[in-house]
């Protein structure tokens, strides 16, 4: 063999090695059953973030409760025992209060203002900043306007008819708010929601969106749907990945996953607003539907900001985010309101930004 042709076979041996190196396979699972519908923003995500990165990484996606029950997808995803999953921020609020505001927040934000909160107001470094402190990266892809609101079997029409319902309600603040409204929260997993109100161990119970909450058969087991869902105005849902298996990631697939959340994230808030709509349309015709009246979402705002101050007090992480969203409102207010009603949704009279300020120092 010539020195030229050995040169030649080692370079090519090189490269192929290099390109072996750059190929990597996630196992990536879900908080979610396939049973519920929520379950298609993650599969949309993997799969557009497969083809971006074809070649350079594959994520294999295993359905919620298949590798390890649903509340244990971050300690799995921490541990590194799995490189990703996905996640809906709330669900770790025990760990850190400010997982709470990174998923949902009581009669405040919508489905738009998180994501011009985590595109242009600084959103996004926030969730990284949290989910950092446990050694992951977060890619925030999925975002769903305000949920159902309570479904039962017994009509709830004004706020004296949640006095001693045990309610299924997901949320910090949320269950603050609804003790103080005169129910008692009751937590569980959505999977055990059906038999739950079946059985009547729960008086009701709320979920998620209308097409997400037909996809769970509540229309079987309720006759009333109370809305709107004043405990969760909008709902944010995306990826955990552990900090190594990012870092392994070369910049320009680490790009590529961004691009596919991004994607994903528009995607995701014009899926389920079409999806929501057709099966308000069916629940429509399967139960009956009550409406609070304006003086009573009134009063709920009113006490939710007594709440979201109260919890962010308690701890700096939950009070800098609550900030966030507070000066990302304020300052939007002045365009949004300007250009009222072709406007993208409503200023909400939300909580004191002075006084957010004052936890945050």
């Amino acid at each position: 063999m010539t020195t030229k042709t050995f040169a030649l076979v080692a370079a090519t041996a090189v490269a192929l090695a290099g390109q072996a190196a750059a190929q990597e396979n996630w196992t990536m699972t879900t908080t979610w059953p396939s049973s519920l519908e929520l379950i298609e923003t993650d599969k949309h995500f993997v799969d557009l973030a497969n083809k971006l990165t074809k070649g350079e990484l594959t994520i294999e996606f295993f359905d919620g409760g298949s590798l390890v029950p649903s509340g244990e997808v971050f300690g799995a995803v921490e541990s590194g025992t799995i490189q990703a999953g996905a996640d809906w921020p709330g669900y770790w609020a025990g760990r850190d209060s400010a997982f709470s505001p990174l998923a949902t927040t009581p009669s405040l934000f919508n489905a738009v203002d998180y994501v011009n909160w985590i595109q242009q107001w600084g959103g996004a470094e926030l969730y990284n900043e949290i989910y950092g402190q446990f050694g992951m990266v977060y890619l925030p892809y999925g975002v769903t306007n305000n949920e159902s609101g309570f479904r039962t079997n017994e009509p709830i029409v004004t706020l004296d008819d949640l006095q001693g319902k045990r309610l299924r309600l997901s949320g910090l603040e949320q269950g603050k708010l609804l003790e103080r409204l005169g129910g008692n929260q009751v937590s569980m997993a959505g999977g055990e929601i059906y038999q739950s109100l079946e059985r009547g161990v729960i008086d009701g119970a709320e979920f998620s969106t209308p097409n997400v909450d037909w996809s769970g058969g509540f229309q079987q087991v309720t006759d009333y749907w109370a809305t709107p869902g004043w405990h969760q105005s909008a709902s944010v849902f995306g990826v955990m990945i552990n900090q190594s298996a990012w870092d392994g990631l070369s910049a320009e697939t680490q790009e590529k996953l961004k691009i596919a959340a991004d994607a994903t994230l528009l995607w995701s808030l014009a899926f389920t607003e079409k999806r929501a709509t057709e099966a308000y349309a069916k629940f429509d015709e399967a139960v009956e539907i009550n409406r609070y009246d304006d003086e009573t979402l009134a009063q709920v705002q009113e006490m939710a900001n007594e709440v979201i101050v109260e919890t962010a007090c308690e701890n700096p992480n939950s009070a800098k985010v609550y900030l966030s969203m507070v000066e990302y409102l304020e300052d939007y207010a002045q365009w949004r309101d300007a250009s009222a009603p072709f406007n993208l949704g409503r200023t909400p009279n939300g909580p004191d930004g002075a006084a957010l300020r004052k936890c945050a120092e």
